[in-house]
């Protein structure tokens, strides 16, 4: 039986000095010397891009100081309008997000999840009566890694009192190939009947508001088959939460990608502490 929390929180706050004297505190980033064993040095958060306002009503894509007001429609969900009820990004894919990301799931440096989901959790409203669903690993993949980033996320998200997690509400039927550098239609025929809802989850989510979490959103393929699958399943609305949130000019300089979520983490680079 696990020890209570204020105990662990005692046994934690005795133990830290010594943690802190065999294990240094170091930025996970670019690992300058910090106060605690998690966080950011100053100069690597200064780094990490919010999401802003004036952004798009129906997926919140930041316009940029320059842009529309509050309320209008950007151009892909004018094209084609999203099955989602939402994106909350905790932050905007850049040099110092896709290392924080590379160094939780491939570097397997799971101490991040707290700092990474209440970065998360800031952009979503006060709500426990809501689903937490992550994203799903296919079960070979899960084999292989050893965790699934999405669930970790998911349950920061529900420690912090933002809904309950429900973490095989979702299941992938099959293996799919990285969907990187794939067009629209190709990634659609990779995920074609690839994500359902378990026999059990579809119980639950039948009337429900629901959280799709992960760690990294593109425009593409998987969010979507995710979105569908809920809504087919009877869920009111599904808003995707992911910590960083890859924007068109990021993924493809110079053009403009088909609307649509998908997480796929555009690049896999080791960083340094990875292994």
């Amino acid at each position: 039986m696990p020890a209570p929390r204020p105990a662990r929180r005692f046994l934690a706050e005795t133990l830290a000095p010594l943690v802190d004297l065999v294990y240094p505190p170091r930025c996970p980033v670019c690992g300058g010397a910090i106060a605690q064993q998690v966080g950011l040095c100053a100069a690597c958060w200064e780094q990490l891009e919010i999401p802003a306002e004036p952004s798009c009503a129906l997926c919140q894509r930041p316009f940029g100081a320059s842009g529309p007001e509050a309320g209008a429609v950007c151009a892909p969900c004018m094209a084609s309008p999203p099955g989602h009820d939402g994106i909350a990004a905790a932050t905007l894919y850049n040099d110092i997000s896709r290392r924080l990301v590379l160094a939780f799931k491939h570097g397997r440096r799971i101490a991040l999840t707290d700092m990474l989901a209440r970065l998360m959790a800031a952009r979503l409203p006060a709500c426990a009566d809501r689903l937490i669903i992550p994203v799903p690993l296919h079960r070979w993949r899960l084999w292989y890694r050893g965790f699934n980033q999405a669930a970790l996320l998911g349950r920061g998200l529900e420690r912090m009192g933002h809904g309950t997690l429900l973490v095989d509400a979702l299941i992938r039927t099959r293996r799919t190939p990285v969907l990187g550098g794939l067009g629209a239609k190709a990634r659609r025929r990779a995920l074609a009947g690839a994500i359902r809802v378990s026999r059990s989850g579809a119980r639950t989510v039948q009337g429900r508001s629901v959280i799709l979490v992960d760690d990294v959103l593109t425009s593409g393929a998987t969010s979507q088959a995710c979105v569908a699958a809920l809504k087919r399943a009877g869920a009111t609305s599904v808003t995707i939460c992911c910590f960083a949130r890859v924007l068109d000019s990021e993924r493809n300089p110079g053009t403009t990608a088909a609307p649509g979520p998908q997480s796929e983490t555009p690049e896999t680079t080791k960083v340094p502490g990875a292994t």
